[in-house]
C-alpha cells in the first residue's frame, strides 16, 4: 500500500490543515504538468502521469477526514478499520431517526408515482417540498454534529502528538480514532442518502 503521508512529505497524524495540503499538492504536481515534460519520451510521460494520479489520489484521500482516517488506520494497524455494520452507540439514536424518516419519505415517493391527476400531483410536489424542508432540517443537524466530530479529532490529533508510536497509549488512541471513523463514515453515508432523497422529491 502506498503511505499517501509519505508520498505528499506531511506526518502521518489524525489531522492535516487541508491549505497546506493544497499548497504541498500543488507544488509537487507542477513537477509533473504536460509544459513540464512536453519533451519527455513517451514512457517518461505514462511513467509522470501515472505519478500524477498517484499524487492526486493522496490529496483527495489526506484532506478528507473520514478517508485520511481511513488510510491512517489501514498504516498503522495493517488493516482496514473494523466493520461499519454495528452501529455506534453515539448514533443509535439518529440510526432510529433518520430510519424512520426514510421509511416515510419512501413510502410517499412510491405514493406520489402512482399518482396520476394532475391535481393531485401538485399537491404531492407541495407535500414533497415540504418532506425535502424536513430532510434539510436533519441534514443541518447532522452537519452540526459532524463538526463535533472533528473537534474531536482534532483533540485527539494533540495527543497522537504526544504518544510514542509503540506505547499502549498509542493502541489506546487507535481504537478511539477507529470509533469516529465509524461515526464520521455513518456521517457521510447519511448525508449522501438524504442528498439523493432531496432530489427525487424535487421531480
Amino acid at each position: 500500500m502506498t503511505d499517501y503521508f509519505a508520498l505528499l512529505n506531511v506526518p502521518r497524524r489524525p489531522w492535516q490543515d487541508v491549505d497546506s495540503l493544497k499548497a504541498i499538492f500543488l507544488t509537487q504536481s507542477a513537477r509533473l504538468h504536460p509544459d513540464r515534460i512536453h519533451s519527455a519520451t513517451d514512457t517518461g510521460k505514462a511513467a509522470a502521469a501515472r505519478a500524477y494520479a498517484e499524487l492526486n489520489a493522496a490529496y483527495h484521500c489526506l484532506r478528507e477526514p473520514k478517508d485520511r482516517l481511513r488510510h491512517l488506520l489501514e498504516l498503522e494497524l495493517g488493516r482496514k478499520p473494523g466493520d461499519m455494520q454495528d452501529i455506534p452507540p453515539d448514533l443509535a439514536n439518529w440510526f432510529i431517526e433518520i430510519a424512520q424518516l426514510f421509511r416515510q419519505v419512501n413510502a410517499f415517493l412510491t405514493e406520489k408515482a402512482s399518482v396520476t391527476s394532475p391535481l393531485l400531483q401538485v399537491q404531492r410536489f407541495e407535500q414533497g417540498g415540504e418532506w425535502a424542508d424536513r430532510l434539510t432540517a436533519v441534514l443541518k443537524r447532522l452537519t452540526e454534529h459532524q463538526a463535533v466530530l472533528l473537534d474531536e479529532l482534532k483533540a485527539l490529533d494533540a495527543e497522537w502528538l504526544g504518544t510514542a508510536a509503540e506505547s499502549p497509549a498509542r493502541g489506546r488512541l487507535l481504537d478511539r480514532l477507529e470509533m469516529l471513523h465509524q461515526q464520521l463514515s455513518f456521517h457521510a453515508r447519511w448525508s449522501s442518502q438524504i442528498q439523493e432523497a432531496k432530489v427525487q422529491l424535487t421531480f
